[in-house]
């Protein structure tokens, strides 16, 4: 319990000190599970609040139920949020080809459907709508075209991994199947738990990561 009391305070006391999260949100703990409530006034301030918490040591999980209530003078049509997005998509997001990406906007929530060669590209499409006016929402059903043509995946993942010094690589086991990858193991933080998924997108021609990893704080693995 002392633990959980803590931990909402750092959360709290992170919040507070981040100028672009207005004071709306907020936090309940339990066992190292995360909730956070409230509203802000952007689809970006949602996400920055998401990330902030998740940077926290001792957070296990995050239960995200934030509601975005754009300001009057900020909401947008869909047809223009649309028109929108699918420049910034063209000009922005290092797509190489835009016309692969389909579009569809409902009340401010965006989703994108279609396919990109590289993660980093269906990442980067997300990011760039994310600060569009008016957008409440995404959804990113961007699907990686498949090209495993390189000798070893699962070394190359192995490599990375060992690169990072936030993930230790001895603690995770790496499992490929096609150009399916899965993580065994465990990790000390969820911000480590997000470099290793991130090491394992970033080899070429994977399309799907599952994350079994376990998150185990070194001061409860100590009794501290």
């Amino acid at each position: 319990m002392d633990n959980d009391v803590r931990l909402r305070q750092d959360i709290l006391d992170e919040l507070e000190y981040e100028p672009t999260i207005a004071a709306n949100i907020g936090v309940a703990v339990e066992d190292g599970i995360v909730t956070l409530t409230g509203h802000v006034r952007s689809y970006a301030e949602k996400h920055a609040a998401e990330r902030i918490a998740e940077r926290v040591k001792g957070v296990r999980a995050i239960a995200e139920e934030i509601d975005v209530r754009l300001p009057e003078h900020k909401k947008t049509a869909d047809d223009e949020i649309a028109g929108r997005v699918l420049k910034i998509l063209a000009w922005g997001a290092a797509i190489s080809d835009p016309e692969d990406i389909n579009v569809k906007v409902e009340k401010g929530f965006v989703t994108l459907n279609g396919t990109v060669d590289w993660h980093f590209q269906r990442s980067a499409a997300e990011n760039s709508v994310r600060v569009l006016t008016g957008v409440t929402g995404i959804d990113n059903q961007l699907r990686i075209r498949p090209r495993m043509n390189v000798v070893d995946v699962r070394h190359g993942i192995r490599e990375a991994l060992k690169r990072n010094a936030e993930t230790e690589a001895e603690n995770i086991d790496v499992e490929v199947s096609g150009s399916h990858v899965i993580l065994h193991g465990k990790v000390q933080s969820l911000r480590a738990r997000a470099m290793a998924e991130r090491a394992a997108w970033s080899a070429p021609g994977v399309t799907a990561v599952e994350d079994r990893l376990r998150i185990e704080d070194a001061r409860v693995a100590l009794g501290a």
